[in-house]
């Protein structure tokens, strides 16, 4: 019986999922030619939040916890354990007045209304993962980008999905290229829970009644550390709150 749950709802969800996307690409068309980027944004915060309300669809839940306050003034680099493609939208929507940009792999940058668009729009660093010297330069601009604009980006240093939730162990070499060109970037690690098991084959079926949720914890000051010392802190403390209330799957 919960497989046909799963059917149905997940078949509401994307139906509204891809109407959305579609009105979205459009909405940021317009806004990004004729307002410009700061109306770009704000259309991408709405399309994220309404990717991410669309879950209630499925009886899923959203749950956002931030242990700590940070500040407005300094660039910033989240870093997020990664389980599927629905990690995405709530850092948008919740994280927006820091002005998050993603570092992505260039396939996603064609072929997907609005979030493709948006991907080469918001400057994010598209990188090619066959390409080291390349993914270390799109890297190097978007830190640059964040020193002079006081963003904040999002990198997923496991490089990869690990939908069963249990953390891939991190490569601190991206980190490490945004931590020189934004010398006065905090590192705040990001958990994410729940995504992998909403999403675990794909997009069809999701698996309904999902309770996710995203965890930010306080910042860490990189001043006096390696970058290799700042990671593994990172990873430390996400380990530490994942274990305080382990994943099922």
């Amino acid at each position: 019986m919960k497989k046909v749950v799963d059917y149905v709802l997940s078949c509401i969800y994307l139906l509204y999922f891809g109407l959305l996307l579609l009105i979205f690409h459009i909405i940021q068309v317009v806004a990004f030619n004729v307002f410009g980027k700061s109306a770009h944004k704000k259309v991408v915060d709405y399309m994220n939040g309404g990717i991410m309300a669309g879950w209630y669809l499925t009886g899923s839940t959203v749950r956002f916890r931030q242990l700590a306050e940070l500040p407005i003034d300094r660039p910033i680099i989240f870093v997020v354990n990664h389980q599927s493609m629905f990690d995405i939208s709530p850092i948008y929507w919740f994280l927006r007045h820091y002005s998050p940009v993603f570092v992505s792999k260039v396939e996603l940058a064609h072929g997907i209304p609005s979030i493709s668009y948006n991907l080469r729009k918001s400057g994010a660093a598209l990188i090619n993962r066959s390409d080291p010297k390349q993914a270390i330069m799109e890297i190097a601009r978007l830190g640059k980008l964040i020193q002079q604009e006081t963003r904040s980006v999002v990198i997923f240093p496991e490089g990869t999905r690990s939908p069963t939730g249990t953390m891939r162990p991190f490569a601190p070499g991206g980190v490490s290229v945004l931590l020189k060109r934004a010398p006065r970037a905090l590192v705040v690690p990001v958990v994410i829970r729940g995504t992998g098991r909403f999403n675990p084959q794909g997009l069809f079926p999701l698996r309904s009644f999902t309770p996710m949720s995203w965890t930010v914890l306080p910042a860490i000051d990189p001043a006096g550390q390696t970058p290799e010392a700042v990671v593994q802190q990172a990873y430390e403390a996400m380990m530490t709150e994942l274990a305080s209330s382990p994943v099922t799957t």
